[in-house]
């Protein structure tokens, strides 16, 4: 890589895991259930988000298939959780 796209990949990194920091503090501290919910999905997102970094460091492919079987895994999840919270299950 090249010193300008080093640079915008560990600002976007870094960003990237204070977005995950946040949303672990709103996962612990949140008031309903459905902000701790929401809080999951964006910590999933990012840890997707991260698998996908390190899939373009290694440069291997395989890890973006990991990445989208955990992306359809947390989505499942999710659309379970909140029909469990709306009463539906």
């Amino acid at each position: 890589m090249d010193s300008i796209t080093a640079i915008i990949f560990n600002t976007a990194f870094y960003v990237l895991m204070a977005a995950m920091a946040l949303a672990f503090v709103r996962f612990i501290k949140g008031p309903t259930s459905a902000d701790r919910v929401v809080a999951f999905d964006i910590m999933t997102i990012a840890g997707i988000s991260v698998i996908v970094f390190i899939s373009v460091i290694a440069q291997r492919v395989i890890y973006l298939d990991v990445a989208m079987v955990y992306a359809l895994l947390s989505f499942l999840g999710v659309i379970a959780v909140a029909r469990y919270l709306e009463g539906g299950l």
